[in-house]
């Protein structure tokens, strides 16, 4: 009898086994499902190119990030709902360029009016490059005019920032001061709040009813980015498949990615943004001489020259960047 009862324990143990080993291997191949699904959705597009003079690569890895303007696709009703009008052109709201190095993450904001050289079409607003030659110019544009090495690219439109959010439940902030504007449809309360979709678009946009017009929108964005990547990458997201799928679904058709970009690249994108807010990240804009500077395009920014070219060269050669 006690050699039937010690074989019985060894099957049992052997079930277990076998069942803990079957259990891990499923995990596993839905990850991997999940990932080759994910990864395999995702749009590219021949934004980062090489160019004469182009900045040699340096140190740690640098995002472009941009929010594109774009209407397509949006129906008369979205663009009332969403208060983005029917303009048919395409421009970036937003420009920022995200380092990850050993001196720890750094957002650096350009306001979209920055005044700038545009290659092969003269001196313009930083925006017009994307109208004027897209992903590709802009991200030209950016390197021949900071000389940082941009390494990927990822663009985001209207709808897809309230599909993201929406998909997420909300996202959490808080905001010092009240945020109302007629433009942007912007009618947010002071204080902490979760913002569905619409609203977190609505605050990304504002900016004619703020103190210092796009310079005061560009803390707003910061602070979104960096809500919105505490958010995809809290447990509540991560280990919770019905608020991950549909995440995931959501980010895919929003997000365009430069041809050698992955979801492993996003990821990475999302937890340095994450990092950005914590004590070892960095958020600041370019330094600024003059905000209403009068040129053919119109009122523009024009950059500190010595300030802003100690920050560049922070950034591309890795070093921790000055404080002004």
């Amino acid at each position: 009898m006690g050699g039937n009862g010690s074989g019985g324990r060894r099957n049992w143990w052997r079930v277990i086994r076998w069942t803990v080993g079957l259990l891990l291997l499923a995990l596993v191949g839905t990850a991997l499902g999940t990932y080759l699904w994910a990864d395999g959705k995702l749009r590219h597009v021949d934004a980062v190119t090489d160019w004469d003079g182009r900045p040699a690569d340096g140190p740690g890895t640098n995002w472009l990030l941009v929010g594109s303007d774009s209407r397509a696709g949006l129906t008369p009703q979205q663009q009332r709902e969403l208060h983005v009008g029917g303009d048919s052109g395409t421009n970036t709201d937003t420009v920022m360029v995200l380092h990850q190095g050993d001196n720890g993450p750094v957002l650096m904001s350009i306001p979209r009016d920055s005044y700038v050289a545009i290659p092969g079409h003269g001196k313009n607003k930083i925006n017009a490059a994307f109208a004027l030659g897209g992903p590709a110019l802009l991200v030209r544009t950016v390197e021949s005019n900071t000389g940082i090495r941009i390494d990927h690219y990822v663009e985001v439109g209207f709808t897809g920032i309230v599909d993201v959010v929406d998909s997420l439940g909300g996202v959490e902030m808080c905001l010092d001061k009240p945020v109302k504007d007629a433009k942007s449809g912007a009618d947010l309360p002071a204080g902490c709040q979760n913002l569905n979709g619409t609203q977190a678009l609505a605050l990304v946009r504002t900016r004619y009813s703020l103190p210092d017009s796009d310079l005061s929108r560009i803390g707003n964005q910061q602070a979104f980015l960096k809500a919105l990547a505490s958010e995809v990458l809290s447990p509540a997201t991560l280990l919770n498949p019905f608020v991950l799928y549909p995440f995931l679904s959501a980010t895919l058709g929003a997000l365009t990615v430069d041809q050698d970009s992955s979801l492993w690249t996003l990821a990475r994108f999302a937890r340095q943004m994450d990092q950005v807010s914590g004590s070892g990240g960095t958020a600041l804009t370019v330094p600024i001489a003059e905000q209403n500077y009068q040129t053919p395009a119109g009122s523009s920014i024009l950059w500190a020259p010595q300030a802003s070219k100690r920050l560049f060269e922070a950034i591309q050669n890795d070093r921790p960047v000055p404080n002004s």
